[in-house]
């Protein structure tokens, strides 16, 4: 058995919620129903009420309903639920958290949800589930599902979905409960970014790590993958940060389609956490099919990678602005950080003879970022290319040190 928390407005998606708690319950569960409405009464009596979550988030349903602003509603029951849903999972009251809604209710639901630690199963059906999810999902493991009809009362349709849902989430819960995933999962671990022009060298440098007894968690440079691996270091899993691939600055400087968030390249600075960094993939913007690329791009120099993702040469006026700003985020660092530059290419097609071979463009990102890191980052040059088996040994050996001094020891 394991306790799954369903989190809802239960004044206009009663019925549906009613279904989807006896539906866990008839699987062994223990529900606990958290209600979130504003508009009305419940349509059954919740575990946790309306006027709980809302003191939570120091207010009162009474005055909510006065203000008659239902955006300013929905951010404060948010609030009190995500306080709620904390206290729960301290308490050890949660393995589950499941919610089912329009795009109001699923806002409220991810907002909760992205409160609560990786790995912990969440899932939302949502009438919104089938487009652009990421405002819903931000870093987070949240799992959505269409609803396929809206959340309007219990029809052939929504019955099936729910019932898929309370299995799905009753699957996730049980694992999560039996802690099947973590079981000896002791080592400590170290995130690293990866695209597919520094492959080699984050495999490379991930079997060095392994050898020294770390865990590697690799992620995919897309945008979200670095603002996942940095929320993971905020909250405090990461020991260790090897940031072979920062070509994300290069999509949010000039328009591509996997920026970095605002806080990319900070985090572990800030936290003290030692990091080893290179300028993997900075040669490169991100656009989708060639047909999409924005005009005033033309005449620039595109590879395409694959039918859906074509890539632009960065130019030295922008490559300059990029060694810029990694040179002075390294720079506010508290904790130990290093930079690694290879003179003989930053990714697999900008080596000697690749498409993106521009020595005029990386020199402008070499120069500048050693002039934004002078005196405060530890650099280090080699004469291969990033993806060179020596280059990844070094820069592994490099935070393998630099943990290793951190803790006064071996990683175990």
């Amino acid at each position: 058995m394991a306790e799954i928390v369903l989190i809802g407005t239960l004044d206009t998606k009663g019925e549906e919620y009613r279904l989807f708690r006896d539906l866990l319950k008839a699987l062994g569960h223990k529900v606990t129903v958290v209600d979130a409405g504003v508009l009305g009464e419940p349509i059954f009596a919740p575990d946790i009420t309306r006027h709980d979550v809302a003191a939570a988030a120091d207010t009162s349903i009474e005055a909510l309903v006065a203000a008659d602003d239902r955006g300013a509603a929905i951010a404060a029951l948010s609030r009190g639920a995500r306080a709620i849903l904390s206290r729960l999972h301290d308490e050890c009251r949660v393995q589950g958290v499941a919610a089912l809604g329009g795009s109001g209710g699923s806002a409220l639901a991810a907002h909760v949800m992205r409160g609560l630690p990786i790995g912990l199963p969440k899932l939302i059906v949502s009438t919104v589930a089938s487009g652009d999810t990421r405002a819903y999902v931000g870093a987070a493991d949240v799992t959505m599902m269409h609803s396929v009809v809206d959340v309007a009362g219990i029809n052939r349709i929504s019955r099936r979905i729910i019932g898929n849902a309370a299995g799905a989430i009753s699957g996730m819960a049980t694992a999560y409960a039996d802690d099947i995933a973590d079981k000896g999962d002791d080592k400590p671990l170290v995130a690293a970014t990866m695209f597919g022009v520094t492959t080699a060298c984050v495999m490379a440098a991930k079997a060095r790590l392994e050898e020294g007894g770390y865990e590697v968690l690799v992620f995919h440079a897309v945008g979200t993958g670095g603002e996942a691996m940095e929320a993971l270091v905020e909250a405090g899993y990461i020991e260790g940060v090897l940031d072979v691939t920062t070509t994300e600055l290069a999509d949010a400087l000039v328009g591509g389609i996997f920026p970095a968030h605002a806080g990319r390249l900070t985090t572990a600075g800030r936290l003290g956490v030692p990091q080893v960094v290179s300028l993997g993939a900075l040669d490169m913007v991100n656009f989708g099919p060639r047909v999409t690329v924005p005009p005033q791009f033309s005449g620039r120099l595109f590879y395409e990678h694959n039918p859906n993702i074509t890539l632009m040469r960065t130019t030295p006026e922008e490559c300059a602005t990029l060694g810029r700003q990694v040179g002075e985020r390294l720079s506010a660092a508290v904790g130990p950080t290093k930079l690694f530059i290879p003179h003989g290419g930053i990714s697999a097609i900008a080596v000697e003879g690749g498409i993106f071979r521009d020595t005029a463009a990386d020199e402008a990102l070499f120069d500048a970022a050693r002039a934004a890191s002078a005196g405060s980052v530890a650099l280090h040059e080699m004469a291969m290319d990033i993806n060179d088996t020596q280059f990844a040994h070094a820069m592994a050996e490099a935070l393998i040190a630099a943990m290793a001094d951190r803790k006064g020891g071996s990683p175990r």
